[in-house]
């Protein structure tokens, strides 16, 4: 009952935490980044501040939000060091979960102290905005993978001997932080520099001078539609390769999430990404995500063993 009970939790978490990582993307969007000045872990100073405008609200209560996750995640851990085993692959999740929650904390904070935020379109903003993207993928699927493992501790990844099943999901992975890291960079150039309509952002983007992250983010639906294809015939490949009953669920999941994703990234194109087609399309990013990660840790898994080939079989005759 008791590890039921850290299951329930630890799926909490993961709730909470897609909900903070949504608000994040509505403090950039509305470019209330800058909103508490370079005070960091203070707001304009103060522990407690006067809201003078919604930039200070929205920026604040991402920062309260973004704590309550890190405490969440700190329970998460010493509750799975209790409930477990050492060597569970709960525990291991667990603290994965702790890295990349205190790693973002701190490209968080440092966003804040160098004044990587508002209005501000540096090239070390770029770089920044991607890499905090992908540790916010190193975090949810951590977070979900402690939840995933805690009921199911037969599904422990092997590496060796999966051949085309392997690489084709590790492929998957790659490609998957490929579009989320050109996704962070449009996103970014979405909100620096806005246009009305989609032929106003492709007629900048090819205007020879402009702001080279206005000319990045044509690219992203490009790479987009690439690698979904990709993933969507890999995931059909895999249920037939690996037909247990959890893989098969999640090369489902991981195909219809594709190609919803890429129905609602095609409708924040056509809108010229206003929020309420950047939280859902930000959202199935981290859902299309999460279940490519537990296709594959299913896949690989010592609860469903390769069979060995036919020259294996008979060399070990």
């Amino acid at each position: 009952m008791s590890n039921r009970r850290f299951t329930y939790y630890a799926w909490g978490v993961v709730v909470f935490t897609l909900v903070v990582i949504l608000w994040g993307d509505v403090v950039q969007a509305t470019g209330s980044g800058d909103g508490c000045g370079a005070h960091w872990p203070t707001c304009n100073g103060e522990v407690l501040p006067i809201f003078r405008g919604l930039e200070t609200f929205i920026e604040f209560f991402h920062r309260v939000t973004s704590g309550l996750s890190l405490l969440l995640t700190i329970g998460l851990l010493l509750w799975s060091r209790r409930a477990f085993p050492k060597g569970h692959l709960a525990r291991l999740g667990a603290g994965l979960a702790m890295f990349f929650m205190i790693t973002e904390s701190l490209v968080g904070a440092g966003l804040v102290l160098f004044r990587l935020v508002g209005e501000d379109a540096s090239v070390a903003r770029a770089i920044v905005a991607p890499i905090h993207l992908i540790n916010t993928l190193f975090l949810i699927g951590s977070l979900t993978l402690t939840a995933w493992w805690s009921r199911h501790p037969e599904h422990r990844p092997v590496l060796k001997g999966q051949g085309l099943v392997g690489w084709a999901l590790g492929l998957g992975l790659g490609g998957i932080l490929l579009v989320a890291a050109a996704g962070a960079l449009t996103s970014l150039g979405d909100a620096l520099f806005p246009v009305r309509n989609t032929a106003e952002a492709v007629g900048r983007a090819l205007t020879p001078g402009e702001h080279f992250l206005v000319q990045l983010r044509i690219y992203h639906p490009f790479i987009a539609v690439v690698v979904s294809v990709y993933v969507v015939l890999v995931a059909n490949l895999v249920a037939l390769l690996r037909p247990s009953p959890h893989t098969k669920l999640f090369a489902r999941m991981a195909g219809l999430l594709f190609i919803l994703q890429l129905g609602v990234g095609y409708l924040n194109v056509l809108q010229a990404a206003p929020l309420y087609t950047q939280l859902p399309h930000l959202l199935l990013s981290d859902l299309v995500w999460v279940t490519w990660l537990l296709l594959t840790v299913s896949a690989l898994s010592l609860a469903y063993p390769v069979r060995p080939s036919r020259a294996e079989a008979a060399k070990a005759r």
